[in-house]
């Protein structure tokens, strides 16, 4: 995995540490066996336009993005043992349950990933 950060349009950073998922295995895997996610934390999987929980233990925010960055669905509170996704969808960020609201209307926003230097 490779640790970055997500930025707005004007480039201002909205959370400090996000991760990658670089490989296929890190992609399958995702958050499975992996500690809750903390509020200023993300998971980002590109290639991905579906997610589930089986097996969580804890419920997650997702965001479904376009090839642009634009947020096309937003899901909160996605309990354990759920699946979510849209075929329009290009990459996904899995956040902390309740995260995405400090967002406010974040559906047609566009948002980047940028590895931390």
């Amino acid at each position: 995995m490779i640790k970055g950060r997500l930025l707005n349009p004007q480039g201002q950073a909205i959370l400090d540490t996000v991760y990658r998922a670089e490989s296929s295995i890190e992609r399958m895997r995702g958050l499975l066996g992996r500690a809750e996610l903390g509020s200023e934390e993300g998971f980002w999987i590109e290639p991905c336009n579906a997610v589930h929980t089986l097996f969580m233990t804890y419920p997650l925010d997702v965001l479904f993005l376009d090839g642009n960055g634009v947020v096309l669905k937003a899901v909160s509170h996605l309990k354990p043992w759920r699946f979510a996704g849209t075929m329009k969808a290009r990459a996904t960020l899995e956040l902390a349950a309740g995260r995405s609201a400090g967002f406010g209307r974040i559906v047609g926003k566009q948002i980047t990933w940028q590895a931390s230097q």
